[in-house]
């Protein structure tokens, strides 16, 4: 499976902002795509996920009620719509592809740098 994460760039606090996650290749098998992010400083923390079998959404509780999470099943783009951005979303975001049972997200994209600025 093959990732590449797009859409980052330098936005405002209280801008919005999406990002795209082109999933190609081996796609049977494929059990979720997540979006990960690794702010400086900081170690890598998860964002968001979506199941692949039933579109299924799971968020980090800091951005639940401001990310959004979703597919187009005819492209396989998964996608991160980011609302009310704070300087604390200011991060490299990763989405990655979980393939096998019990053992993560085991194959992972270029990271796409968002930088907010107050």
């Amino acid at each position: 499976v093959q990732l590449q994460a797009s859409g980052g760039g330098l936005v405002q606090a209280g801008d919005s902002l999406r990002l795209s996650c082109a999933v190609s290749g081996r796609m049977f098998g494929l059990r979720a795509v997540g979006w990960f992010r690794l702010a400086p400083g900081k170690e890598r923390e998860f964002v968001a996920q979506i199941r692949w079998r039933d579109g299924s959404t799971y968020y980090r509780a800091p951005v639940k009620d401001r990310f959004a999470i979703s597919r187009d099943n005819a492209t396989n783009a998964v996608y991160l719509q980011m609302n009310s951005l704070n300087l604390e979303d200011t991060a490299v975001y990763f989405c990655a592809a979980d393939t096998t049972a019990n053992a993560g997200y085991d194959y992972w994209g270029q990271g796409t740098l968002v930088t907010v600025s107050s």
